[in-house]
């Protein structure tokens, strides 16, 4: 076997594998005898076959077979041994004339995609904001009164007043509307509709409008059980049957609550509670300004690093690497679909590089071991190390789900680089402002 190489330029290569008859020869004649022994025809006894027949009926597609072996073979030990750094895969040319498997050497073109130089600098992520942010004292006491809900208890009434939860069925034959759901007056938009309710008791029905009956759609999809689509296909009106009526009375502020609340003993007033819930809040906050950063990052570095993709190469290689061959066309809009994806996975592939952040198998163990401890804690488990090893070492047996964690934890070691080597610009910032600024949204 020869293998010759032709730069066509910095991105994209000819490789020509010249397969000698002589390589693949003495495997195909094995190979042949073999079939001579097992051959069932008709006319001929097991065996008795004669091999000039067993070539006219076979060799062509053995030697197919061998060859293609051979090419793979070769292909993967040079791109190997040469330490070719390929984007997508080898692009066999196309040939005008058909091959000639009787010829004593054959020679095979294929096209390579190569991945660029690149070069990355930190400091163009000057302009990146890190957002922090901080739960302001109306978020915080929001989620008090919600902690206070959870442990408060309900008091039945016979009349609906503001802020109490109202149980009701709904029905609607037409839309095959029946299902119990909880609401309060703030809920409800349409003035007839609460105008009816602040004169309602348990056991009354009313007929109210299915529209602007509720303020907010979120609301209403969760209490009628519906989805976005049935929802918006409601018309007339709805039968409400009140079924109960309860004040939610608020936990009291006490050292009995707060023991609830968190490991005895670690808080002992107001300010410290609102001092646990604020450390809370951020934590559950800190995915989503740090989801941000990273989506700011990448946007940044494709932006700011300069460099070429062999695009026409890859191009041809999309129309044949799926499950689907793709025509011209589609292959171009896929291309650019995934032009930034690709920029990215080689920026960030050169800072792995680069900074030494490949992961080890210690530091994925060590990874799940975690997620594991997390998720069973919130069931109020603690497993014992015995106990542990064996569902990580399940889990890590799962090929899929080891290659989900291992991409999870190198975002988080990518995330954790960019915060200590990067210069960031660090903004803290309420919840509301962050959404605000990130988003665009009120």
């Amino acid at each position: 076997m020869q293998v010759t190489r032709k730069d066509i330029d910095s991105l994209n290569v000819e490789l020509v594998i010249q397969i000698a008859r002589e390589d693949y020869a003495e495997k195909v004649e094995g190979i042949l005898k073999n079939y001579k022994k097992t051959a069932n025809i008709p006319g001929f006894r097991k065996g008795q076959v004669p091999m000039g027949m067993i070539k006219k009926q076979y060799e062509k597609a053995i030697i197919a077979d061998e060859v293609n072996k051979l090419l793979q073979q070769e292909m993967d030990r040079y791109i190997r041994e040469e330490k070719i750094n390929l984007l997508g895969g080898p692009l066999p040319k196309e040939e005008n004339a058909p091959l000639d498997w009787d010829a004593d050497a054959i020679n095979f073109h294929f096209e390579l995609g190569l991945a660029p130089q690149v070069d990355v600098n930190l400091k163009t992520l000057s302009k990146v904001v890190r957002y922090d942010i901080v739960p302001d004292a109306k978020m915080i006491d929001e989620q008090l009164t919600y902690m206070r809900k959870q442990y408060g208890k309900l008091v039945s009434q016979s009349k609906i007043e503001k802020g109490y939860e109202v149980t009701a069925q709904f029905k609607q034959e037409e839309n095959e509307l029946d299902v119990m759901g909880v609401f309060s007056l703030e809920d409800v938009k349409a003035k007839k509709a609460l105008d009816l309710l602040k004169g309602a008791k348990v056991g009354d029905t009313l007929e109210v409008p299915t529209k602007n009956f509720f303020k907010e759609a979120p609301k209403a999809l969760q209490v009628l059980r519906l989805d976005q689509e049935k929802y918006d296909a409601l018309t007339g009106a709805f039968s409400l049957e009140i079924k109960e009526v309860n004040e939610r009375v608020l936990a009291t502020l006490d050292q009995t609550l707060f023991d609830k609340l968190y490991e005895p003993g670690t808080v002992t007033s107001e300010k410290e509670l609102k001092e646990k819930i604020k450390e809370g809040l951020q934590m559950q906050l800190a995915p989503q300004a740090d989801q941000k950063l990273i989506n700011d990052i990448s946007t940044r570095l494709i932006e700011q690093s300069k460099f070429k993709l062999p695009e026409d190469f890859l191009k041809r290689w999309l129309q044949t690497s799926g499950k689907e061959p793709l025509d011209e066309k589609t292959a171009a809009e896929e291309y650019q679909k995934s032009e930034k994806g690709i920029r990215y996975q080689l920026i960030e592939g050169k800072l792995i590089e680069e900074h030494e952040l490949n992961l080890n198998f210690e530091e994925l163990k060590g990874f799940t071991e975690d997620m594991v401890r997390n998720q069973m804690a919130q069931y109020g488990q603690v497993p014992e190390q015995e106990q542990l090893d064996g569902i990580v070492s399940n889990v890590l047996a799962n090929q899929e789900e080891t290659r989900r964690l291992s991409e999870q934890l190198m975002q988080t070691k990518l995330l954790e680089f960019y915060k200590e080597k990067a210069p960031l610009k660090v903004k803290k910032v309420s919840y509301e402002a962050f959404v605000k600024e990130a988003y665009g949204k009120a």
